[in-house]
């Protein structure tokens, strides 16, 4: 289904991003790959056989309908937005300056949306096309020394449901993805209490499964219609299951957690 079709990609120049471009240029797609890292975002490109390389800051909001524009017009329009640009956290709420929030919440949940309210538009006066959101486990439960990015991911998936809600009789399919570890830069990226990067990655990161295993059950997922995708295994997914099942016993568990020495040994203190 993906063959000459035109997908956008922010926060392609590495990890889940980089894959998906690669798998979709694998189907036959054009890519545009979005990002600040214009050599890595070059370099995927240059593993794809079509593709543009649009680099823009997430957050810089007043010039996102033009980029948008930019976008459209280099194949005539976009058939799939895929939203995966995001930074994560590892601090304890207690010791997190609000800049950290502010920028967190901007990165993972305005400019996600900035970028959906530029294109939904054009896709609507085309007849349809794709929303993909790159959410997480942490958008489902709320996860300890997580709770900027938490919130911004759980913040997501309530506004891409809305947008499913309002739009899918008139073709746009929204599709959420949820995944828990995934081999990434995520936790080395993730910024702590005072906004600064941590430079460390976690063992379930380490240890999680391949980017290139979740591009291609993203795509599955999207081939088939799913509209929320929880990309997780062991006790990520049984957490996420917990909550649906027992709230009351989730939030038991992830006390337990901190209680138990959590934020010691992912070294964001007590």
């Amino acid at each position: 289904m993906f063959e000459k079709q035109c997908w956008w990609i922010t926060g392609a120049s590495s990890g889940i991003g980089a894959a998906l471009a690669r798998s979709l240029a694998a189907r036959g797609a054009s890519l545009i790959l979005s990002g600040r890292n214009v050599a890595a975002l070059e370099s995927v490109a240059g593993s794809c056989t079509d593709a543009l390389v649009l680099p823009f800051e997430a957050t810089d909001f007043a010039l996102i309908d033009e980029i948008a524009g930019r976008a459209w017009s280099w194949k005539g329009r976009i058939h799939g937005l895929v939203n995966n640009a995001g930074i994560s956290q590892r601090s304890l709420a207690s010791r997190t300056a609000f800049a950290v929030y502010e920028r967190i919440v901007a990165v993972d949940l305005l400019a996600p949306i900035a970028l959906t309210q530029a294109v939904l538009p054009r896709m609507l006066q085309e007849g349809g096309g794709r929303i993909v959101a790159i959410s997480s486990v942490a958008g489902l439960i709320g996860a300890p020394l997580r709770s900027a990015y938490s919130a911004a991911k759980h913040g997501l998936i309530g506004y891409c449901d809305a947008v499913r809600a309002e739009n899918e009789h008139l073709g746009i399919q929204v599709h959420v993805v949820a995944p828990g570890s995934v081999r990434t830069n995520v936790s080395r990226n993730a910024l702590t209490a005072d906004g600064s990067q941590r430079d460390e990655s976690d063992a379930a990161v380490d240890n999680g499964s391949p980017p290139e295993d979740a591009a291609r059950a993203i795509l599955s997922a999207i081939e088939a219609g799913t509209r929320e995708l929880v990309l997780a295994t062991g006790m990520e997914y049984e957490f996420v299951a917990l909550r649906r099942r027992d709230p009351d016993a989730l939030f038991d568990r992830m006390s337990g957690l901190v209680r138990a020495g959590y934020a010691s040994d992912m070294k964001a203190g007590e």
